[in-house]
């Protein structure tokens, strides 16, 4: 009787745990089939023995037997020519493995939250099939399921304290969060869904902002470039007519003095011809007179003499006077000037205006700071102490012109613009958008001069309300051995020959603050560069026994 030809799947004799052809196949009491070895493995792994697919348990191990019939039918299956059971995919380093595959490990498909656990998808098959998974939570394979058990429990965290803005599981809402006002994930999961959504608003909000911002600055880009190239279009062209100027004047004057050299010329190769036409003369009238001298005719001697010794008449070209010198002081002046006005045009720096919130030029011209003390004084600006600003400890003076440090405390009255601890003063004049110069006579060890904005602290023992010690003011300390200067908590040393006249120059709209030393010349002690944003009001600071005069200057004052 000929064989029965077999008509099987290959999934019909593999095995759900390792996912290949079965080997020494036993079936169980629920009537799946597995490795010997696989399902051996697994139980040794575990407390419970149950079922690896529909997870039967059993009170008792089984005995395991190796089920004869079923590895005959698998032993012909392997004689045939059927197809060895189609590939699978194998977790990659990407992927999520499967918690119940052994050996090489399958990609997962599924997590379980509730069994806290990767499948692929023939172990999750009974989570499909079984009643009793199918009320898991099944989600998108997640590597991640750890964080998701309570540390402290190792349970699910399934509801969220308030209280503590924390998730927990249900045993911590027994043990430790009496009283507390928890919610379940879902719920404040929407509530923080609103808050996201707000945010994700805002930050919308704070980006179309940000890209406007930025289209505007690529079109001020843009306009700076077509600014720049019509102001250097424009100095081109001024430049190259002035140079041209330059070039023209230099032929005419050369041409000038050309013309002015010809006709002097002309005059001395006159006088040089007529001066050799009477040398030729009178070495003519020498030669014959020797020749007479030397005659031993009397006769002759006394009759030639009479006509000989009348000498040619003498002509002008001894009187004449030539022109040697071809310059001109006026011209070399001029000259001089022209220069020094190229050197200042040269010297200039382009800054853009820093207050913002108004339309302005986009350039504007740095002037070059004064050399002499002469053109400082142009500038000078008469301040007076605010009697408002000054610490109890100091005195004033001189029409609020002199301040002194003192032991004993001055009673002034209550204001909320006095300095409270600190002995310190500011001036009532607010500099802005101009070029301001003044000078203080100090003494004592440890004078202060510097420049703050309105709104330095006045009260408290904080350093922000110190000179210097913020972003509000600018310093410069002075000492018998040595200067400092200080911005926003930033110190330098600056050795130089003391002076107890300080100078200060503030060119307000190029952002620039300049100390000099003065004595017979000016020693520029240091130089702030940045940017203004607001009225800068004069101030000092004084140490014990210091005092401060401001100096009453005028341009004539050298």
């Amino acid at each position: 009787m000929a064989e029965a030809q077999l008509f099987v799947s290959q999934d019909e004799f593999t095995c759900s745990v390792c996912l290949d052809t079965l080997t020494d196949p036993v079936t169980i009491l629920c009537g799946h089939s597995f490795c010997l070895k696989c399902l051996t493995d697994c139980w040794d792994q575990s407390q419970l023995c149950s079922c690896p697919q529909c997870r039967h348990t059993f009170t008792t191990r089984p005995e395991l037997n190796r089920n004869t019939l079923l590895n005959e039918v698998i032993k012909k299956l392997k004689k045939t020519t059927l197809s060895p059971p189609p590939s699978k995919d194998y977790a990659g380093p990407g992927d999520v493995e499967c918690d119940v595959c052994t050996g090489k490990k399958f990609g997962a498909v599924k997590s379980c939250l509730t069994c806290m656990a990767s499948y692929c998808q023939t172990h999750l098959q009974p989570h499909y099939e079984g009643d009793a998974w199918k009320g898991h939570n099944l989600v998108d394979p997640d590597r991640n399921l750890k964080e998701k058990l309570c540390e402290k429990h190792q349970k699910t965290l399934e509801m969220f304290c308030k209280t503590d803005d924390s998730c927990i599981c249900m045993m911590c809402v027994v043990t430790g969060h009496n009283g507390h006002k928890m919610v379940e994930l879902e719920t404040e999961r929407e509530e923080k869904q609103k808050q996201l959504g707000a945010t994700m608003s805002e930050i919308k909000k704070r980006l179309e902002k940000k890209e406007m911002k930025l289209k505007e600055t690529r079109r001020t880009a843009e306009q700076v470039k077509i600014t720049v190239k019509r102001v250097m279009d424009e100095h081109d062209e001024r430049f190259t007519d002035l140079i041209h100027c330059i070039e023209e004047a230099h032929k005419k004057l050369t041409e000038r003095i050309r013309e002015q050299e010809k006709r002097e010329m002309e005059k001395v190769e006159g006088v040089m011809e007529q001066l050799e036409k009477e040398i030729e003369e009178l070495k003519r009238t020498e030669a014959e007179l020797k020749e007479l001298s030397e005659s031993k005719d009397h006769l002759h001697f006394l009759q030639t003499l009479l006509s000989r010794c009348v000498l040619p008449a003498d002509g002008d070209s001894l009187n004449l006077t030539f022109t040697t010198d071809f310059s001109s002081e006026d011209l070399l002046k001029e000259l001089s000037g022209l220069k020094k006005c190229l050197e200042k045009i040269s010297q200039w720096d382009i800054l853009p205006l820093t207050p913002s919130g108004r339309e302005a030029p986009i350039f504007t011209l740095q002037h070059p700071e004064p050399q002499t003390r002469e053109e400082f004084l142009q500038y000078f600006c008469p301040l007076t102490l605010d009697i408002n600003t000054t610490n109890r400890r100091l005195h004033l003076s001189e029409e609020n012109k002199r301040v002194t440090r003192e032991r004993t405390k001055t009673e002034y009255p209550d204001h909320p613009d006095r300095f409270g601890y600190w002995a310190q003063v500011l001036c009532r004049e607010a500099l802005t958008g101009t070029r301001c110069y003044w000078e203080v006579e100090g003494s004592g060890g440890g004078v202060v001069v510097g420049v703050a904005y309105k709104g330095l602290s006045r009260k408290g023992r904080g350093r922000e309300c110190l000179f210097g010690y913020n972003d509000k003011s600018w310093s410069l300390q002075c000492s018998q051995s040595q200067y400092s200067v200080r911005h926003n908590n930033k110190w330098t040393v600056i050795s130089a020959p003391y002076s107890p006249r300080i100078g200060v120059y503030l060119d307000w709209p190029a952002g620039s603050l300049s100390f000099y030393s003065v004595s017979h010349t000016m020693t520029l002690l240091h130089r702030f560069n940045t940017s203004f944003t607001e009225p800068l009001y004069p101030g000092f600071g004084f140490g014990l026994h210091c005092s401060v005069t401001i100096s009453n200057l005028t341009p004539c004052d050298h």
